[in-house]
């Protein structure tokens, strides 16, 4: 076997003082690269700059430790090149606004020395709501839109609706809309009049009541799902708005998906990502900071930071021209 050198990794996060780290995915891929030997360093995306032609943050040097409450330490503030890592993990939270695009722009002026994952360019051309639209035929009948006349007609087809923003991340902003609820039209007015972003609708989808499955795809492979099952009168079904989660096996049809989609995601080099599964339809691609190992570890030891760690090491000797080469 093999053994990777020891990597200088700096993760794009989140406050570190602010996470959970029962279910925080990229706490779990920080405990596993100092498992390894790779050394941490971290900064928050408002301290990533452009400084006359160098890619640097201000940042510092971070422990983590599995324990709740005592999670971690930090060392001084410092600023760093970016160059001077071998990895970064790109792993703040949505919204995908104008700041996450421009972080996008900045880390992909990064030479091949240093590997991003996921990398910048994709993940800015393949927003979640987005990417899955190329995949028509897994999804459930879907509308995006900013056009009233346009959504109301979706719905008069459809009759049982659910409206996302198109850029929203957590369960936030979700809405289930059935062919009787007189809120559409004032539900729009207040979409439209706090953004110029259409939004998605699509029709709701009973299954969803059994749960609304994570699966993790790791360099185009499935590894690992979880179910997320909603509150009782609750359509959604996100670990942020209390859904639970439950063991869950991989089916014929979710193996299906995966392997439509999968060589899409290693086309654009999208290493690390969740999927969204209700019933038999996609309705997710989740590529900007995925979540939901934490949670498949403790129901089923299946280790999806080890996986998304030995594929890295063994990806990043042939990364070249900001894309990976294999």
């Amino acid at each position: 076997m093999t053994v990777s050198p020891n990597l200088s990794v700096a993760i794009q996060m989140d406050p570190v003082d602010s996470i959970e780290i029962a279910g925080d995915t990229s706490f779990a891929f920080g405990l596993e690269a100092q498992k390894r030997g790779h050394s941490l360093w971290y900064y928050t995306p408002d301290k990533l700059s452009l400084n006359d032609a160098r890619i640097e943050a201000r940042g510092q040097s971070l422990q983590l430790f599995d324990h709740q409450g005592d999670h971690f330490k930090t060392g001084a503030l410092e600023t760093r090149a970016l160059t001077d890592f071998d990895i970064i993990l790109m792993r703040q939270d949505p919204p995908f606004d104008m700041a996450y695009i421009t972080a996008t722009h900045l880390l992909e002026m990064l030479p091949p020395t240093t590997m991003v994952v996921n990398n910048p360019a994709e993940v800015r051309n393949a927003p979640e709501k987005l990417l899955v639209t190329l995949f028509p035929d897994l999804m459930p009948p879907t509308l995006i839109s900013r056009d009233p006349e346009t959504i109301a007609a979706f719905r008069a087809t459809h009759h049982d609706i659910i409206v996302k923003p198109l850029f929203g991340n957590g369960g936030a902003g979700v809405f289930r809309l059935r062919q009787d609820d007189q809120n559409l039209s004032a539900l729009l007015e207040m979409f439209f009049q706090t953004s110029r972003e259409p939004v998605m609708v699509q029709a709701y989808i009973p299954a969803v009541t059994k749960g609304d499955k994570r699966v993790i795809l790791v360099d185009g492979e499935p590894v690992g799902a979880v179910n997320r099952i909603p509150q009782k009168g609750e359509a959604r079904s996100n670990f942020h708005v209390g859904g639970s989660a439950a063991r869950a096996e991989l089916t014929a049809r979710d193996l299906e998906i995966c392997h439509a989609i999968g060589p899409e995601l290693r086309r654009r080099q999208l290493l690390f990502v969740g999927i969204d599964i209700i019933g038999d339809y996609i309705t997710e691609i989740n590529v900007t900071s995925p979540t939901g190992i934490r949670e498949i570890l403790r129901l089923s030891d299946i280790d999806i930071a080890a996986h998304t760690w030995d594929a890295i090491e063994r990806i990043r000797p042939t990364y070249a021209n900001n894309g990976i080469a294999r």
